[in-house]
């Protein structure tokens, strides 16, 4: 389980992106994260593994506290979460299969690390992982060669080569078209329901959050606005829509 207690991130330049943010995820579930551009998501989600230190609160993850892990207890921590970004971050010059093994540089000796050193196992791993998510024929292509929603898929791959217990998509779908946006969420909803991963994924859109998600939050300039189920989602109307997404917000088909 993920628990967020009073959680407030101050950036250098006083911009306040969360403010005592607090909320649980629990385990195996998939938990949609809404809010417009700027109301905190991306910083709340690189908080939860330390790729951005928190200003005050706590992240208890599965009883242990992230924000006072030293180095050693955060790889390992970092081990159990893995995390996929909107701009897919791959080596976009390496291939497919050296961009996926990298997954396993949490659990191989920092030597070999330098110099990308992986074993038979962790290459067969990395192979079975791209034939379940569609790609293995790619494997030998350059990142930069793919498409967008093969590289978001490679980004996936990447993450489950950790053995993630959660999994943080930070926008995952936010460049790709809509059906490509199905796509890469129905993967993510497959590991979830079908490995138990639980899944924290911030979205735009609320037609995608009420098909995916099975709990939901929403952030406004930091702060936590809503905590629901799907069901809530649903049942929002257009006072609690402004209340979100800010008094000019239209909603679509409004």
């Amino acid at each position: 389980m993920l628990e967020i207690k009073n959680l407030t991130m101050v950036y250098p330049t006083g911009t306040v992106a969360l403010k005592d943010v607090s909320f649980k995820v629990e385990d195996g579930e998939f938990l949609g994260v809404i809010g417009l551009s700027g109301s905190g998501k991306s910083t709340l989600l690189r908080c939860i593994n330390r790729l951005i230190e928190p200003t005050e609160g706590q992240i208890i993850w599965n009883g242990v506290d992230v924000t006072e892990a030293d180095q050693s207890e955060l790889r390992n921590i970092r081990r159990e979460i893995g995390m996929v970004f909107q701009h897919f971050n791959l080596v976009k010059r390496s291939n497919v299969i050296t961009n996926v093994l990298s997954g396993r540089l949490g659990y191989t000796p920092p030597a070999w690390s330098l110099i990308n050193r992986f074993n038979r196992a962790d290459r067969e791993k990395a192979i079975q992982v791209l034939e379940r998510l569609g790609i293995p024929e790619k494997a030998h292509n350059r990142a930069d060669s793919l498409s967008g929603g093969q590289q978001q898929r490679v980004g996936i791959a990447r993450a489950l080569m950790q053995d993630p217990k959660m999994i943080l998509a930070d926008e995952p779908v936010a460049s790709l078209d809509p059906v490509l946006a199905h796509s890469i969420l129905g993967s993510l909803e497959t590991l979830n329901q079908e490995d138990g991963i639980t899944v924290m994924c911030s979205l735009h859109f609320l037609d995608l959050v009420q098909r995916y998600s099975t709990k939901v939050i929403g952030l406004r300039d930091g702060h936590l606005v809503f905590e629901g189920s799907k069901e809530d989602v649903q049942k929002i109307d257009d006072e609690r829509f402004k209340d979100i997404y800010g008094e000019e917000a239209e909603r679509l088909g409004a």
